[in-house]
This record gives structure tokens, sequence and C-alpha cells, in this order.
């Protein structure tokens, strides 16, 4: 290979934004490489977290739904079950799991008594595992979040009849 071919192969690798070239022939070698001008990215391995262990815990923010009507209002009062209903929402945008791992049993269950500190499931935003507390005791009424699925900031998780 001489300097003229040599010359056209430079030619191409910048036509064609190639950074390496290698040719060997009959005892005759040659590598050409470009020297990459932006930084090339780091990759930083990333160690999966077991589903089982959460490492933070965020505040949980419970909702109380109330029914207002106006004095001197023909508009029904409202039941007294709905006066002692909250909701327990999720306090960031994640996926939603019931149980600490996939063989183990839901933290709650429907009908099940919780204190303000019980773990009620864990919500996934970003490989980190957050453990979500009631902050209401009560007993729970309704899960209105299926196992696996997304989640959004503020969305009502579980309906807890207030102790």
């Amino acid at each position: 290979m001489d300097l003229k071919q040599i010359k056209e192969v430079i030619r191409l690798m910048k036509e064609n934004d190639l950074t390496d070239f290698e040719l060997e022939k009959e005892g005759f070698k040659i590598v050409l490489r470009k020297e990459n001008k932006l930084p090339s990215p780091q990759i930083i391995p990333q160690i999966p977290q077991p589903y089982y262990a959460p490492q933070h815990q965020m505040p949980q923010t419970v909702h109380h739904t109330e029914v207002h009507t106006a004095q001197g209002s023909s508009a029904p009062s409202p039941k007294e079950d709905e006066k002692n209903i909250a909701y327990i929402l999720s306090p960031m945008v994640g996926t939603f799991y019931a149980a600490p791992s996939p063989e183990s049993p839901p933290y709650v269950q429907k009908g099940q008594q919780i204190g303000e500190d019980d773990i009620v499931c864990i919500v996934e935003a970003m490989k980190v595992f957050n453990e979500i507390n009631a902050e209401v005791s009560g007993t729970i009424v309704e899960i209105l979040v299926e196992n696996g699925s997304p989640v959004e900031f503020g969305q009502k998780l579980f309906k807890v009849k207030k102790a």
C-alpha cells in the first residue's frame, strides 16, 4: 500500500465518519484510528437493588374527604361512613408494589386494621424502593391500585375508614 492509497483511506474515513480502519495483507498491516474529540461516555455499572430491600422512606400525605353543604340547603347529608374516610396517596411518581418481594404476602389487605406507622406498600422511583407508611389509623376499605402498576404523584392508593 503506497502513500496515495493511505491518503485515500483517510479521506474515506473522514467522509464516512469512521473512527477505525485496519488492513492486513501479505505481511503488511496498517491500523488507522481517528481520535474522538468528544469525551467518551462513561459507563457506570448499576448494581440492581433487591426488590425486598427498601432504601428510603418518604413522608406520606393523607387527605381527608369531607362533604360540605350550604346552610339551609336541601341537599342530603353525607352518609356517616363517608365522613370517616381517608385516602393514602402516592408521594411520588413510580411503580406500586403491594409486597416487599414477589414471594411475600402483601403488606395490607382489604379489611385489615392499620396504624399510622404501618407500612402499606412500596413505590419504586428511579430504582429506589420507598416504603409508604399509612399515617392514618383505621381499616383498609379498598386497595385502589394493582400490584406492579405505575402511579402518579398524589394518586389514591388506599381507601381507609378512620378509627
